[in-house]
């Protein structure tokens, strides 16, 4: 028998006897990695371990440390799920269960429209760990159309795949053949794979999460199948860990903290994805809003004010009609045309920088709005302030040449950073996103001239980034932010967008020093993502404890009895005339009590006075989370509160 060569990613060759597979590869590289390895990449193309290799092949071996073996795992578990419900609800069909990020998910439809019970989520958690015990090996193998669609003739969800009618994209339905992954002797599904090599091979570190209802294809038209979430992970540890920062999430979830907090509510009355934002809940967005426009005159950029809605023609013009128009709440018929809420500000942007003409001496023209616009989510998506239908931007589009592209666009990137960090974030990735050839506009040669200007930025910047292959918008390659929060959560809030498309479709044009007709760069910008988004985002960062820079109130004067009253005021009155959000409460209850509601309020500070404060011109000081200080001089106290805020008052200028 000969020997193959193949070559590791480092370049190094390895010779291997023929018929050698990715696990005999792993092997003779270490115990640690074959016991560690999960699928190989053969040139660019995951497979099974079990695969025999190629010759002349470049070969690396995927971890379960690695996020495509975690995801392999969460596929493989959640094949396991489907065998369990159609093992123990005859007559069930299954559609697709894709990996998703931190588990997996597996749609049904039960006989007579019936639904999973909560109980039974235990029942199909047993029934999955029989499998896993048994080892049952994932094997590959490749069929014709006709014979797939006579596997699958009981389950009309995957004949729709195999037919070509519905993409999904864990299914490989090449002209001609279907491939399959079967667990003999009961189990075959239609799947790209790869997959472990059997059940009892990194399975069993999952959860089933809950029941949740799905149309088939997202569309209300088609019928709600039963969708199944589970979490799954490499080892115990992982799965404990995640579990725990759940039960976290659960206490900072920002719709309980609103909540509880009186800061915003969404009645039931305004219909899905609306908030109203109570007098609290607005003080903070106001602070959030007024950091963000001091630090946009720091930056050198001009307020507009666009209106909410638009005649259809400029959307056309945009071509949001075009690709984006699902998106868009339907039109309203006018006496003198169409007319849509707006989705986004740009187009109406474009028409300021259009108003006349512009020198190349007026750009970089940086343009900023604080703009409402409305998109249509489905409720089925809605999730308090982080999916909802009526937003507002921090939306900045910025015209330039292109030799201003680069510098603009590192401008960008660190006005981004310093800015997330003044909100106590110090953790960033960056995503690149490219083309999507079926939902984009413009020539490639542009495409391929914005996309690299965003690389070499984020590069520079020394980001760590990720390529997102076919999710720009459909005008432009983007550059979104990631922040991960206090309990370890990545989200994704700023987006930095080069567009050399609307400029065109708008026909924008300054004269530059050569007394020639230019078309200008055009980037966009939304620094929060919208004001709403990132106000949830950061009471879950929080936990609803608020910096005292940003609190609705800083601090809470208690007097300890009525007689105390009037110091309390004084001291009250002090702290506002110092600039400080400051309220009293009166001494109508024990004092044990009124300390008590202003820690559940989650209150920077509360000041306790009474006799001694008052002979003394002093307070008993209890900050958050520390220990209660006592004849703390008033003029102190504030000069504390001063120092604690400077930085953010700095920032803003």
């Amino acid at each position: 028998m000969s020997d193959i060569t193949i070559s590791l990613p480092d370049g190094s060759p390895r010779s291997l006897p023929e018929g050698s597979t990715g696990a005999d590869l792993a092997a003779s590289i270490g115990s640690r990695l074959a016991k560690a390895a999960v699928i190989v990449d053969v040139d660019g193309v995951e497979r099974d371990l079990r695969d025999p290799l190629p010759d002349g092949a470049t070969v690396s071996v995927i971890t379960a440390e690695q996020e495509r073996g975690l995801y392999t795992i969460r596929h493989s578990t959640a094949h396991v799920l489907a065998q369990a419900v159609l093992d123990l609800f005859p007559g069930a069909t299954f559609a697709i269960g894709p990996p998703v990020e931190n588990g997996f998910y597996y749609d049904f439809e039960l006989p007579d429209g019936g639904t999973f019970r909560p109980e039974d989520l235990d029942r199909l958690d047993a029934r999955m760990r029989e499998i896993i015990a048994e080892g049952q090996p994932f094997l590959r193998r490749e069929c014709s159309v006709e014979e797939g669609l006579q596997i699958f003739r009981d389950h009309r969800y995957k004949t729709e795949i195999i037919g070509g009618t519905v993409d999904d994209p864990m299914s490989s339905t090449a002209p001609g053949s279907v491939r399959l992954y079967e667990n003999p002797p009961r189990f075959v599904d239609l799947c790209r794979g790869p997959h472990v090599p059997a059940t009892n091979t990194f399975l069993g570190h999952f959860k089933l999460m809950r029941v949740a209802g799905a149309y088939w294809r997202g569309d209300e038209r088609q019928p709600m199948l039963q969708r199944i979430y589970g979490t799954a992970w490499a080892t115990k540890k992982e799965l404990d860990a995640y579990l725990t920062m759940l039960e976290e999430a659960a206490k900072r979830d920002h719709r309980r903290l609103a909540t509880e907090l009186d800061l915003l509510s969404f009645p039931s009355e305004l219909g899905g994805g609306l908030a109203v934002w109570h007098p609290k809940g607005a003080a903070v967005r106001k602070l959030i809003e007024d950091y963000s426009r001091a630090r946009h005159v720091r930056g050198g950029y001009e307020f507009v004010y666009t209106p909410h809605l638009a005649n259809g023609q400029l959307f056309e013009t945009s071509g949001h009609l075009d690709f984006y128009k699902d998106g868009m709440y339907p039109p309203m018929e006018m006496d003198n045309g169409v007319y849509y809420p707006k989705p986004m500000n740009c187009p109406m942007h474009c028409l300021i920088f259009r108003s006349r003409q512009r020198s190349y001496r007026e750009l970089p023209l940086r343009l900023f709005e604080l703009g409402t616009v409305y998109r249509y989510e489905r409720a089925g998506t809605l999730h308090g302030l982080l999916r909802i239908r009526g937003f507002t931007q921090d939306d900045s589009h910025i015209f330039c040449t292109a030799d201003q592209v680069a510098g603009e666009i590192k401008g960008l990137l660190n006005f981004v950073l310093s800015v997330l960090r003044a909100f106590g974030f110090d953790e960033f990735e960056a995503n690149l996103s490219t083309r999507n050839l079926e939902k984009s506009i413009g020539s490639d040669e542009v495409w391929a001239t914005a996309t690299e200007a965003l690389r070499a930025a984020v590069e520079a910047e020394g980001l760590p980034y990720a390529i997102k292959d076919g999710d720009a918008a459909f005008y432009g390659p983007k550059i979104d932010i990631d922040v991960r929060d206090a309990i370890g959560r990545k989200w994704q809030l700023s987006t930095i967008q080069l567009d050399l498309n609307l400029p065109e479709r708008f026909g924008l044009e300054y004269v530059g020093a050569d007394n020639q007709r230019h078309r200008p760069f055009m980037l966009h910008r939304a620094l929060f993502g919208s004001v709403e988004r990132f106000f949830g985002v950061l009471l879950e960062h929080y936990g609803g404890a608020l910096p005292t820079w940003l609190a609705p109130v800083q601090a809470r004067v208690l007097p300890v009895r009525a007689d105390h009253q009037g110091y309390a005021e004084s001291v009250t009155a002090a702290l506002a005339a110092a600039g400080f959000r400051a309220d009293l409460v009166e001494a109508d209850e024990p004092l044990g009590a009124r300390i008590r509601k202003a820690k559940m309020e989650k209150l920077p500070y509360v000041l306790v006075v009474g006799d001694d404060d008052v002979a003394a011109g002093s307070l008993g000081v209890n900050p958050r989370g520390g220990d209660v200080e006592r004849g703390v001089g008033l003029e102190a106290f504030i000069a504390r509160l001063r120092d604690e805020t400077a930085d953010a008052a700095l920032a803003a200028g």
